[in-house]
């Protein structure tokens, strides 16, 4: 029989081995710095989307690597795009449509033995650090878990109540500050157009902000003090910026970089939709009650181009917070082993189709800027045009840092485009609308079928703005068959339901058949 020494013995050298292969394992790891933009469409100058954007910051990263200009999100709203893209699984597959709290009872049916993005590294010997809005609700949207994903967190966003009041109670203190007077829809129309509180804009000066800073401000700070911190083990540094997210507000400077009576809005033709089925149409209608682009459009002769303005400071005032991080990281001693991914989780609608949102299938709603900068892998200055998916962000940096492989991924990795920038595609991206409410996007065609069989179908070599929907058109029936291949096989019921019943958009359109109330700016 073994001695007890001998056994405590035998038990420090299996300790001190075990140590040894998981150091072994980790050494040499590239680190990941992983940037999210909350909201950012493609009004970037690297993007195209708006030639008045000025984001010096984000167009010198683009040429430092490898920008998917054609990358597309799962679903066009925060929290199920940015669970989506962390557990690498589509709404379509795990019934993660809208609800954090339903996400919270499905977690387990649904993930199973699968880990979270950076749960997955922080098990595989990665030091994991999380600052600002990366899932939802901030660093997690699943409480006492988030010690399963991070090693440090940072601290929220405190307003205070004289601040907090601007807002009218709008969910989310991350999102504050709100403007000067509060919103001017509910200024205009009276607080029944509530819904409507977040379609506002306006410059801020430093006492509008709690302690003189945005959140985006206090999260680069965070960010840019760990870069200067020596970890002794590879890193995944999570950095999750707010703006341009509504409100659009932002220090005054960056309204400065503009000027308003120069602001270009959309084009949009006044029949814009009258070949969109009434699916679509519900969608487009938004959340207040005459309707968002009636609200914005009859608030003032001006009001549109006010809200473009707002967003465009909002966007010049993010680039300018996710400058100092990525200058940060330049400076640093890291700067050669980190690789760095910077994304949004969907885009935003700026009155395009009407819509003022997100929370749709069109262009402005799913395409969102992607950036990888792998060194020793991606190419500097390279671009792909090729449909992506923000699901292929997972299952890249697992090959990225060579970790093992993670069970449910549905995404592909880029390494091989990143390595071979003129490489395509295989195949397009879907994207859901909550149940059963798809689009595919392919490198030419956009794809949309409603839940209710009705369809749209836009050729991007002829129409990238999407104003002329061809279904109808007899001479696309075997483009609308091949699009209609990548339609999910099972249709996952909204988490925790077993039967469905339809939702808002179904009961918004059997209001208006039934007492023939389709608003005249719809038809």
């Amino acid at each position: 029989m073994m001695k007890p020494s001998n056994f405590i013995l035998l038990l420090l050298l299996m300790f001190a081995v075990h140590a040894v292969a998981d150091d072994s394992f980790t050494q040499g790891k590239p680190n990941v710095l992983f940037i999210s933009i909350d909201d950012l469409n493609d009004w970037e100058g690297a993007m195209g989307g708006n030639p008045q954007a000025k984001t010096p910051n984000l167009d010198k990263l683009s040429t430092q690597g490898m920008l998917f200009t054609n990358a597309h999100c799962s679903q066009a709203v925060c929290m199920a795009s940015r669970n989506s893209l962390l557990s690498g699984i589509h709404p379509s597959t795990s019934g993660w449509y809208s609800s954090t709290s339903s996400m919270r009872k499905t977690y387990d049916q649904v993930m199973g033995e699968h880990k979270m993005l950076p749960q997955h590294f922080r098990d595989n010997g990665y030091e994991t650090l999380a600052v600002g809005k990366v899932f939802h609700q901030g660093v997690s949207d699943y409480g006492d878990r988030t010690k399963d994903f991070w090693d440090e967190t940072a601290p929220g966003y405190k307003v205070p109540k004289s601040l907090l009041a601007r807002g009218d109670g709008y969910g989310g203190k991350h999102f504050y500050p709100f403007p000067k007077n509060g919103s001017q829809i509910i200024d205009r129309y009276g607080k029944k157009y509530s819904d409507g509180n977040s379609l506002c804009y306006g410059a801020l000066d430093r006492e509008d902000m709690p302690g003189g800073k945005m959140f985006d401000e206090l999260i680069a700070d965070w960010a840019v003090d760990q870069l200067t911190h020596d970890h002794t083990k590879p890193f995944f540094l999570a950095v999750g910026f707010v703006r341009p997210h509504v409100p659009y507000t932002a220090p005054k400077e960056y309204f400065d970089m503009y000027d308003l009576d120069e602001i270009r809005i959309p084009e949009v033709p006044d029949d814009e939709m009258s070949d969109i089925p009434m699916m679509g149409k519900s969608i487009a209608y938004g959340t207040i009650r005459s309707g968002d682009h009636y609200a914005v459009v009859n608030l003032s002769d001006t009001y549109w181009k006010e809200m473009v303005y707002g967003y465009l400071a909002s966007v010049s005032f993010v680039d300018a917070q996710a400058g100092k991080v990525l200058d940060a990281l330049e400076n640093s001693k890291y700067a050669d082993n980190t690789i760095v991914v910077l994304w949004s989780d969907h885009g935003q609608h700026l009155g395009e189709k009407k819509h003022w949102r997100k929370q749709a299938l069109w262009e402005e709603s799913t395409r969102v800027p992607l950036f990888f900068k792998a060194p020793g892998v991606s190419l500097a200055d390279s671009r792909s045009s090729e449909p992506v998916s923000l699901l292929d962000v997972y299952p890249t940096l697992v090959e990225l840092c060579d970790l093992p492989a993670a069970p449910k991924l549905e995404g592909s990795s880029l390494v091989p485009m990143m390595k071979e920038p003129s490489r395509k595609s295989d195949h397009p991206v879907l994207t859901s609308w909550y149940y059963g409410n798809y689009a595919v996007r392919s490198h030419d065609w956009r794809y949309i079928h409603y839940r209710d069989g009705t369809e749209e179908l836009y050729d991007h070599r002829t129409d990238p703005n999407e104003h002329k929907n061809v279904a109808g058109n007899a001479a696309h029936s075997a483009v609308i068959a091949e699009h209609k291949r990548w339609l999910p096989k099972t249709n996952a019921l909204p988490a925790g339901s077993d039967t469905w019943n339809g939702d808002s958009l179904d009961r918004r359109i059997e209001q208006w058949e039934a007492d023939e109330s389709l608003p005249d700016w719809l038809r």
